[in-house]
């Protein structure tokens, strides 16, 4: 014996105005929860939520870029079912890349050479506490900005 399939009656379509009344009495409601009830966002380190909006590592373009980098993983996924070459390894970039903007949103520590969206910025490097070799030398990275040099130090 089949399960009888529940029949769901359809609802009454809502006029224009009943929409726009509609829409304008959720709005309130919103706004009201949010002045009585601010969310307190305890899963986010203090120093993310202390970025303005307008600055590139906010927690809004944070979360932006987090479902970007979802939906690319899921192109990437049905790729890797059809045999793409490359798609793997985009892939797993696409899946640590969110991990790791999970972390910062988590602990507030960056720990990927790139950022944006689509990861399409490199973070620029710079010393902060100089390390030193056996003889005295400070050592030195390609690539990174050093405040007593005023540049960032290449090796050509």
């Amino acid at each position: 014996m089949e399960p009888v399939k529940k029949v769901r009656k359809k609802r009454k379509p809502m006029s224009p105005e009943q929409r726009a009344a509609a829409a304008e009495r959720l709005a309130k409601a919103r706004e009201k929860r949010m002045k009585e009830n601010p969310p307190t966002y305890k899963n986010v380190h203090p120093s993310v939520l202390a970025i303005p909006e307008d600055q590139p590592m906010s927690l809004k373009n944070i979360r932006r870029w987090i479902k970007t980098q979802k939906d690319l993983m899921s192109a990437e996924r049905k790729a890797m079912r059809q045999d793409v070459k490359g798609a793997t390894a985009r892939f797993h970039s696409h899946q640590k890349y969110i991990s790791n903007l999970e972390r910062f949103l988590r602990d507030g520590d960056w720990a990927d050479d790139y950022y944006g969206e689509y990861q399409q910025n490199k973070i620029k490097w710079r010393c902060v506490t100089p390390a030193y070799d056996r003889e005295g030398n400070q050592k030195r990275t390609h690539g990174v900005f050093y405040e007593d040099l005023g540049f960032v130090w290449s090796d050509v």
